[in-house]
């Protein structure tokens, strides 16, 4: 089987993400043959979470940026919703109070969000919105549950230039604990999860292309630097692959 990369682009071109990954049963020119293996349902859901993550990360990739928030809402003990239902019908209560004034205002209102239910109990939302002047104001006021978290999305800890850590992180869900630096997995911190996005954020499907071979290198592409890379072998395959970030020298927007 072939070796094969994939190639998303965002911002008009300014950043780029290639994922270069070998998906057959037999060893690629340059590494090791390995026997295809049936992942355990444990894998799956790490793939599973994976796949979300990277979806989410598309879409900071291209809708999100210098201006916009990472907000954190929380509730107040006496007012924790009985359930996800109704933490749902808070958030949607949210939206529609901001979409008035954002739609007022003329600015097009995108969000990410993940509803969480702790393992002791408590909730919160973590979500990243479209920023305006008056974005932290209107959330306060719409927002009568609990306190509210604010940071712009690059100075918040979670922020990389290629959003890996602020995706995972609000993605986040009750089957799939956090990954630590030995590669191991704590226990999921959560015990019910909901992870939703406004529909105005439609992501154009790559391009993908087959390899001859796998090359030991990531390949430079003129008039970019490369902001993140990654290698390591896919949970469910078994196979290696690669994942990097180009981003323009010289970017337009």
């Amino acid at each position: 089987m072939a070796t094969k990369r994939v190639t998303h682009t965002f911002r008009k071109g300014d950043i780029l993400e290639v994922k270069e990954y070998h998906d057959g049963r037999y060893g690629a020119r340059g590494l090791p043959r390995e026997k295809k293996r049936k992942p355990t349902p444990e894998q799956m859901a790490v793939v599973n979470a994976m796949n979300k993550a990277e979806t989410a990360r598309h879409r900071l990739l291209e809708y999100f940026g210098k201006g916009d928030y990472f907000l954190t809402l929380t509730y107040r003990v006496e007012a924790r919703p009985p359930d996800m239902a109704k933490a749902k019908k808070d958030f949607t209560n949210l939206i529609s109070k901001l979409r008035t004034r954002y739609k007022k205002e003329q600015i097009e209102l995108r969000w990410i969000r993940n509803i969480e239910k702790g393992t002791k109990g408590a909730w919160h939302i973590h979500m990243v919105i479209t920023g305006c002047r008056d974005t932290i104001r209107w959330v306060e006021e719409c927002w009568p549950h609990g306190g509210i978290y604010a940071e712009q999305l690059e100075k918040s800890k979670y922020y990389e230039e290629d959003f890996s850590q602020l995706a995972s992180y609000i993605t986040k869900n009750e089957k799939v604990g956090e990954k630590r630096e030995d590669g191991k997995r704590d226990k999921p911190r959560l015990s019910e999860s909901s992870y939703s996005t406004s529909r105005n954020m439609p992501l154009k499907p790559p391009k993908k292309k087959k390899l001859a071979r796998w090359h030991k290198e990531i390949k430079q592409k003129n008039g970019y630097y490369i902001a993140k890379s990654y290698e390591g072998i896919n949970p469910a395959t078994g196979f290696k692959y690669r994942r990097y970030t180009l981003i323009r020298l010289n970017r337009r927007i």
